[in-house]
């Protein structure tokens, strides 16, 4: 009985956490397609804006992944079976991946900058 609450409990906050990750994704979208159309109309500095609106979005990103990954540990947290902690590990592991790419790019990006001001 208690196992059950606790997994009820444990699917609805990975729920609450996978529902923020759609939220933080389309705000970032929205974010980043509201910047593009002002820099297609206006036509200011066309390449360091767009890696200032892709440096954005991909901060929104690295942040969805994290409350993404963050569901998966909450979902598999209470008794999980052999499977779910493989299927686990291979979810962390991608999202983690992603998150390192996005993290070397954003410093990359931003130290290319510091170097030209």
């Amino acid at each position: 009985m208690l196992e059950h609450l606790f997994r009820e409990t444990a699917q609805t906050i990975g729920l609450l956490a996978e529902a923020a990750v759609v939220l933080i994704v389309a705000w970032g979208a929205g974010e980043a397609l509201l910047r593009t159309i002002k820099l297609v109309f206006l036509r200011h500095g066309a390449l360091g804006g767009r890696r200032e609106i892709w440096l954005g979005f991909a901060a929104w990103i690295m942040l969805a992944l994290e409350f993404a990954l963050a569901a998966d540990i909450i979902r598999t947290a209470i008794a999980p079976t052999w499977e779910d902690i493989g299927m686990l590990g291979a979810i962390a592991a991608i999202r983690t991946g992603l998150n390192w790419f996005l993290a070397r790019d954003i410093t990359h990006f931003n130290s290319t900058n510091e170097h030209k001001a």
